[in-house]
């Protein structure tokens, strides 16, 4: 009799156990696989009737939260409309679809189930998601929109200490209240800050003169002849204004932005070096932002003649170009601000993020955001040379428009030639970092298109606003 009780208890607990087993499998450990399969739709339906956290701003401005619905539902809204949604994003539940933090940040904003909870799948009682916490700052945020003033372009502000994206601005931008009302010559739910590509012109210089001076090949007074033009991989490469420099230092090459210097100093630092310093910068790969990868573009070179990518340190390089950031080279807008705030943070990059904290719906914080290393880009002692380069070029050289007064402020300034030879189209944009000895705000402002305009005279004055709108506090 025992010994029945015994095996009838046995088979009781195996029994159990494997309740326990196939429940955990689809409702834990392969809860991931389950949700994202297409033929799936009860994550839509659960979605419906979350009542979803809010996202904010850092000064606790709400910039997108729950409304309820008919039927037990929830939907969503947005509202500081168009100023934030490249960042914020949207959620469109029954369609199961979603962009930016709406989607990065889904887990959290859904309300992680937890212990017996998730095992059992408790789904019908009403369930509050977290709040996430943004570090975005709304004043900053409105200054880029209205220094943009309906040009197409992008500012990225970011906390070269922490990494932290204090702005992210983007036009044309859109109303994330209703994506599908954006018509192409309107709005655009195009990042430019993150997918974009652009040229860098000129403010790629920060990183051959990194690699020139870390590497020890160079130092700021190295001399190298700035006469032009001169034959760049068998094609003659001109100054501005086809100026003959003559011989210069490398830093006075930094302050008036000589074209034939720098394009002999990659040249001589060689493809596998400039290489190196580029990954160290973030390069190649997609920056590791808390933001959905399919919105993030990798910065990199391009071949010219087949637009298909170069891998780092191909043969087929046009290294003297690419030291003066032409020759295919593509960038984003938030790749070139994490090379000026490598430079701000003593050599060290450190990780960018757009979530500060996350907090639950009882008021208790239950994730923050440390700041953590990306890459040891450079030694201190070169950040250090190649600040006071890039204050020359604000104090004297090509970017004179951005100086703050009292703040010292490092930069550089970038003047693309874009659209068919002769048509006299500029794509300008201007990196810089404030103040410049104990830096805190690190920016890249890009406007996609101007006739005949320069990084120093239409980029530079937008990224001294949005400076002093950080510096003053947001």
């Amino acid at each position: 009799m025992n010994a029945a009780i015994v095996r009838l208890f046995a088979v009781v607990v195996v029994l159990f156990g494997l309740l326990i087993g196939w429940t955990s499998r689809w409702t834990v450990f392969d809860a991931s696989s389950l949700t994202n399969n297409p033929l799936n739709r009860r994550p839509l339906v659960d979605d419906l009737r979350i009542e979803r956290g809010r996202i904010l701003a850092d000064d606790g401005q709400v910039l997108a939260e729950s409304v309820p619905g008919p039927g037990a539902t929830w939907g969503r809204t947005y509202p500081t409309g168009s100023l934030f949604a490249q960042p914020v994003g949207y959620l469109i539940a029954v369609e199961g679809r979603a962009a930016g933090l709406e989607l990065s940040r889904a887990p959290a904003l859904r309300g992680l189930q937890r212990g017996i909870s998730s095992i059992l799948g408790q789904l019908n009682q009403h369930r509050v998601g977290d709040d996430v916490y943004t570090t975005l700052d709304p004043q900053a945020q409105q200054v880029a929109a209205a220094q943009l003033a309906g040009r197409a372009g992008s500012v990225v502000a970011l906390d070269p200490r922490t990494g932290a994206v204090e702005a992210m601005y983007s036009n044309p931008s859109y109303d994330d209240n209703d994506p599908d009302a954006c018509s192409p010559s309107a709005c655009s739910e195009l990042n430019r800050a993150t997918q974009a590509a652009y040229a860098p012109g000129s403010t790629f210089k920060i990183v051959t003169a990194t690699a020139a001076i870390d590497s020890g090949m160079y130092t700021p007074n190295s001399i190298i002849n700035g006469n032009s033009p001169i034959l760049v991989s068998g094609v003659p490469l001109a100054n501005d204004g086809n100026k003959d420099w003559g011989p210069q230092t490398l830093t006075t090459a930094m302050t008036y932005s000589i074209n034939t210097i720098f394009a002999q100093v990659a040249e001589q630092l060689g493809r596998a070096t400039m290489a190196e310093y580029m990954k160290r910068f973030g390069f190649y790969s997609k920056p590791p932002l808390d933001y959905p990868p399919e919105q993030i573009r990798a910065s990199g070179v391009r071949s010219p003649e087949t637009a298909k990518p170069l891998p780092p340190g191909s043969p087929d390089e046009d290294i003297g170009r690419i030291g003066i950031g032409e020759g295919g080279l593509e960038v984003t807008p938030l790749q070139m601000a994490m090379v000026a705030a490598a430079v701000a943070n003593g050599g060290k990059l450190m990780t960018p993020h757009l979530t500060d904290r996350i907090v639950d719906s009882a008021g208790r914080t239950v994730e923050t955001i440390k700041p953590s290393m990306y890459s040891q880009v450079m030694k201190p002692s070169t950040a250090a040379e190649v600040t006071q380069m890039m204050e020359n070029v604000v104090e004297e050289g090509t970017g004179t428009a951005v100086e703050l007064g009292g703040v010292s402020v490092a930069g550089k300034t970038g003047t693309a030639s874009i659209g068919p030879a002769g048509s006299n189209l500029t794509q300008p944009s201007f990196v810089a970092f404030a103040p410049a000895r104990n830096p805190s705000v690190a920016i890249d402002v890009t406007v996609d298109q101007t006739l005949g305009g320069f990084g120093g005279t239409i980029a530079a004055p937008i990224a001294k606003a949005v400076l002093q709108a950080l510096l003053s506090g947001g």
